[in-house]
């Protein structure tokens, strides 16, 4: 089993990572919802969405760009000491949910409620519980992680 996978199966709830939050992090972590190349066009949604697995291994380059992503729209949304926490040792900083509904802005919330079929307000609340803890996960040596830290994992 993969770093990501690993960090994510450690951070949702249940270890589940076919849950709508585990869609959800994995979609803005992999989705590349923060610069780099636009979103994968999503499917017509049905009446009540079925949230889509996350991939199994995903590379380490869409980790590696996914997570310098979000970590780059949290800080600079006003996250900055909370974001610091959780890549940094020590305890990690609680957010609240409207603060990071602020961090990732309307159109990323929109866009993972259409994913999830989640209410943007539960997203937030869920969400607010388990980032910091996949960031923390995603980064154990107390920064960004790098191509080599996947090797041997």
């Amino acid at each position: 089993m993969g770093m990501f996978d690993d960090a994510m199966k450690n951070s949702v709830p249940g270890g589940n990572l076919a849950t709508p939050i585990a869609v959800a992090v994995g979609a803005l972590i992999l989705g590349k919802m923060f610069g780099g190349s636009s979103p994968a066009p999503a499917a017509p949604a049905p009446h009540v969405p079925t949230p889509t697995p996350l991939p199994a291994n995903p590379p380490p380059t869409s980790i590696l760009e996914g997570l310098g992503g979000l970590i780059g729209k949290l800080t600079a949304g006003g996250a900055a000491p909370q974001v610091n926490s959780w890549v940094g040792p020590g305890q990690n900083q609680p957010i609240e949910p409207g603060q990071l509904g602020g961090a990732l802005g309307g159109n990323v919330l929109g866009e993972l409620s259409k994913r999830t079929g989640m209410s943007q307000q539960e997203l937030l609340q869920q969400l607010a519980l388990v980032l910091p803890q996949v960031i923390n996960n995603l980064t154990p040596k107390g920064r960004l992680p790098t191509p080599t830290d996947f090797e041997g994992r």
